[in-house]
């Protein structure tokens, strides 16, 4: 594909040639580029240059103007205050650059990938087995997912991976009821677990969960064998082994229901639990323990650290492996890094965990690096992201105080979204399968917006009234901006729109222009800091741009010459494109009509 640089990268560029030739002494000098409201662009970087040089910084700032090349690139060129370059680019500059970009066959507007890929282990949405997904788990999917695109756009090799609650003491609680009640994972209506949708699924395991633990509580005969069933468990006892992914296959059901509710593929083959390192483990203790990476403290096999202590002053372990001999989740999470380290190559591993297990991570990092599994190459990072609060700024749950069903949460937002929807259906014409198809993709896309335009690590209120608003900051506001435009161009006959280059532009549609072009260099940014929320304000602008160019820009306007219809048919329709392609990033439809 044809890569097309940025204006500011070739701004950026000829600045920093101006500077070596003007001042050859100053070595590889950085011009400090960044956007203005005096101009398009300010340069700073004389200032500290003249400085270090003992230098006259407005002298120097004519040098550096005078050497730098005549072109087309820069309209206009002032020296400013102590030496400040404000500077403004050339119409014909932009409208080219976007031309090119818009040209782009390949439909990445001509964003390269990145030069030197490296593979990326991203691990996200991770659910329990026979447990109800609820809003905890929101994040997790939402951020996770929209890293993954955007990575992978980037050019990173990207593998997924979903750790799912798929082990521990409860499976021996309820493969032991399911051995002495035979026909407890049957569907209520008869139905087997492969032919059930996922509801059916997590009522069937709500059922099985409820009636083993009242058991386990009360019956302590039962409780003693539910923890010999787990014993069997980890000494892999096929039938035990059996009824257990009888469980997780059930579970899957109920998980790829409610992945396909968010509009999230998830393919099994991703799916790698717990249980997926289980052999590894007595491994990682016996490779931590020899290197004295781990030590034994009160029978338990512990790491420690200087900087992690208790209220008590003394430091906190983390424990790998238990005095009774379980192993801890540390054990099965430093596996997990050997795994994606060794086995799939991996040199960069994104973990998108909520924040209050950033102490865990912390630790099972620092052990990894001192273990070598971690170094200079391969870096571990928590993506961490805080708590959904309700619109009382206390942690979303319903009135009853109980954590609120992710799928309940889901299909409210696509009832309330549905309903904005329908009030404007019959003024655009839309069919009743187009409403509901439509109800659907704001509603989801809603809840993931409010998610990803909120900084991962702060927390958020969850409030749908604001979500599916027209107004404001939200993915509707974005999702019609999109369905206007489309709108604009079946009305002008679908024609792909010519670029003016020629022409002067109106300042809404220079400032349309420059900020199209920053797309690349915006996903470049959120991709090398893991930070979605940027994409999302970058969009949100771009509305917001486009908003103001249409109360000042006439399209279709019948006092318009042709080339200037032409050129802004052109804007709206590289504009279009940019809101499909970064939504899509961010896991969000855009409907052709709204």
């Amino acid at each position: 594909m044809a890569s097309v640089p940025s204006l500011a990268s070739t701004l950026q560029q000829q600045l920093a040639d101006a500077l070596t030739a003007a001042l050859p002494d100053a070595g590889t000098a950085d011009p400090l580029l960044r956007r203005s409201d005096r101009a398009d662009f300010q340069a700073n970087g004389i200032l500290a240059l003249a400085k270090k040089l003992k230098g006259n910084p407005r002298e120097l700032a004519a040098q550096v103007t005078a050497a730098l090349p005549a072109g087309e690139l820069i309209k206009d060129i002032e020296v400013s205050g102590p030496g400040f370059l404000n500077i403004t680019l050339a119409d014909k500059a932009i409208i080219e650059t976007l031309a090119a970009r818009a040209a782009d066959a390949e439909g990445r507007l001509g964003v390269p990938p990145k030069a030197e890929a490296g593979t990326t282990v991203i691990d996200y949405a991770q659910p329990n087995v026979a447990k109800e997904m609820h809003v905890g788990h929101l994040r997790s999917a939402v951020i996770g997912d929209a890293m993954v695109k955007i990575m992978e756009f980037t050019g990173e090799n990207v593998v997924r991976r979903h750790h799912i609650g798929d082990w521990g003491t409860q499976f021996g609680m309820l493969i032991q009821y399911l051995i002495e009640h035979p026909g407890a994972l049957k569907h209520e209506d008869g139905a087997t677990g492969g032919a059930s949708d996922g509801e059916a699924a997590m009522s069937t395991l709500n059922r099985v969960y409820k009636e083993s633990r009242v058991l386990f509580d009360s019956d302590e005969e039962f409780k003693a064998r539910s923890r010999d069933r787990v014993v069997a468990l980890q000494a892999g006892d096929p039938e035990t082994l059996e009824l257990w992914q009888g469980f997780v296959d059930e579970s899957k059901i109920y998980f790829h229901s409610v992945f396909d509710k968010l509009d999230m593929e998830i393919a099994d083959a991703d799916i790698v639990g717990e249980s997926g390192y289980n052999d590894m483990l007595e491994e990682t203790c016996r490779i931590l323990e020899e290197t004295g990476v781990a030590v034994r403290s009160e029978g338990a096999l512990c790491v420690f650290f200087d900087d992690v202590k208790g209220p008590d002053g003394n430091k906190v372990p983390l424990i790998v492996k238990k005095t009774n001999g379980g192993y801890g989740y540390a054990a099965t999470d430093l596996s997990a890094i050997r795994n994606r380290v060794q086995d799939l190559k991996a040199d960069t591993l994104l973990y998108v965990v909520d924040a209050r297990q950033s102490l865990h991570f912390k630790m099972v990092f620092e052990t990894a690096r001192r273990a070598g599994w971690l170094n200079e190459d391969v870096k571990a990072v928590q993506l961490a992201f805080g708590t959904v609060l309700g619109k009382d700024g206390k942690p979303f749950k319903t009135r009853e105080g109980v954590t609120v069903r992710l799928e309940d949460l889901l299909d409210e937002a696509v009832e309330r979204a549905t309903a904005v929807v329908r009030e404007k259906a019959e003024k655009v014409g839309l069919s009743e399968e187009e409403i509901v198809e439509n109800g659907r993709y704001v509603g989801v896309g809603a809840v993931k917006y409010a998610d990803l335009s909120t900084s991962a690590v702060r927390d958020y209120k969850f409030d749908l009234d604001q979500m599916v608003s027209l107004n404001g900051d939200t993915s509707v506001y974005l999702q019609y901006a999109y369905a206007r435009i489309r709108s604009i161009l079946r009305k002008s006959g679908d024609a792909v729109p010519a670029a003016h280059p020629e022409l002067a532009l109106a300042p809404a549609e220079r400032a349309l222009g420059l900020h199209l072009d920053q797309f690349g260099e915006v996903l470049s940014e959120v991709a090398a800091g893991y930070e979605p929320h940027k994409l999302a304000a970058y969009l949100y602008q771009l509305a917001s741009h486009l908003t103001t160019f249409y109360d000042q820009c006439q399209v279709l306007s019948p006092d318009n010459a042709p080339e200037v219809v032409e050129n802004r048919l052109f804007l709206v329709e590289l504009t279009a494109r940019t809101l499909h392609r970064g939504m899509a990033l961010l896991g969000i439809r855009t409907p052709e009509r709204l």
